[in-house]
């Protein structure tokens, strides 16, 4: 069964649910600050463990003390799906956690 994209409409208001989290160039994206880069490295290794949980990668960086995610469904033509959604709220859920700034 194909993964249907979310229309732009949609997208907008799921965004407003998402504090933080923007439309770039046909992604979902979202940078944090952290307070060191162990802090930061942490924080991308449990992303990591989300996106394997869900079985959805986004593209994300880890800088000296940020991290950088930007999420698509490519499996929808580089769509916007539930599935990006899906993932951008298990980030949210966790970066307090983390002591994000």
């Amino acid at each position: 069964m194909p993964i249907e994209p979310l229309t732009p409409k949609d997208v907008e208001e799921r965004l407003r649910e998402l504090p933080g989290w923007s439309l770039d160039d046909g992604s979902l994206t979202r940078s944090y600050r952290l307070g060191s880069h162990i802090a930061a490295a942490a924080f991308t290794l449990h992303i990591a463990q989300i996106q394997d949980d869900l079985d959805h990668h986004s593209d994300l960086t880890l800088g000296y003390d940020s991290v950088a995610l930007s999420v698509r469904t490519h499996a929808a033509d580089g769509a916007i799906t539930d599935r990006d959604f899906a993932l951008a709220t298990r980030v949210e859920a966790i970066a307090p956690a983390h002591d994000v700034r």
